[in-house]
């Protein structure tokens, strides 16, 4: 389901929508206001995220969810005022038999605790497995341990543990423990099939 944000500068239509939130591509035109939300949310992301701080390292970062195949970068929005709440990327995506991807996610200070990105996932879930959205069929998280908030969230979304990856990932000046978490198509079909009429 598409829909436009409200007038008031560039259209930048939604790629799926929810009561309280849209996912949109992020753009170039989208550093002023993702920077801003980034610094405002330093002491919320430390230790687990980085988001850029700065015009010029959000511009490396869009550079490469829009340029790269194997990326793509989506802005979680407030419905009706098209505020960014957070962010929820898809990196290291594999086609053919794999159809595959790895997302990464963080939601800014202001949105904290109001289910936001909760709603937010369930829809890229939903638009990752379309065939007019991504068409893949897994899509993976990986997780500090001790990131008990994001830990939650996908747990929430239907997500379930599949493994624990020691050193996994190099983060802050050290290499960091994950745990595995995945969901796919088929899970999402089931659980939809269960639920009442």
């Amino acid at each position: 389901m598409s829909a436009t944000p409200p007038a008031g500068g560039p259209v930048r239509p939604y790629l799926t929508v929810g009561e309280r939130v849209g996912l949109r591509h992020c753009t170039y035109e989208d550093a002023a206001e993702f920077t801003a939300c980034a610094r405002r949310s330093t002491a919320y992301h430390r230790p687990w995220l980085f988001p850029p701080l700065t015009e010029d390292d959000y511009a490396t970062y869009a550079r490469r969810l829009i340029e790269d195949p194997a990326r793509v970068g989506f802005l979680v929005c407030e419905r009706p005022t098209g505020r960014i709440a957070g962010y929820i990327n898809v990196n290291n995506i594999v086609h053919g038999a794999f159809l595959s991807g790895a997302i990464g996610y963080g939601a800014f200070a202001h949105a904290l605790g109001r289910g936001l990105m909760g709603d937010a996932l369930r829809l890229l879930v939903a638009y990752a497995f379309e065939g007019d959205g991504l068409g893949l069929h897994r899509l993976e998280a990986n997780i500090q341990p001790g990131n008990t908030a994001s830990l939650g969230l996908v747990r929430s979304a239907g997500f379930r543990l599949e493994g624990y990856s020691p050193d996994f990932l190099y983060i802050h000046g050290a290499w960091r423990d994950h745990e595995r978490w995945a969901i796919t198509r088929e899970m999402t079909d089931r659980a939809r099939q269960r639920l009442p009429l």
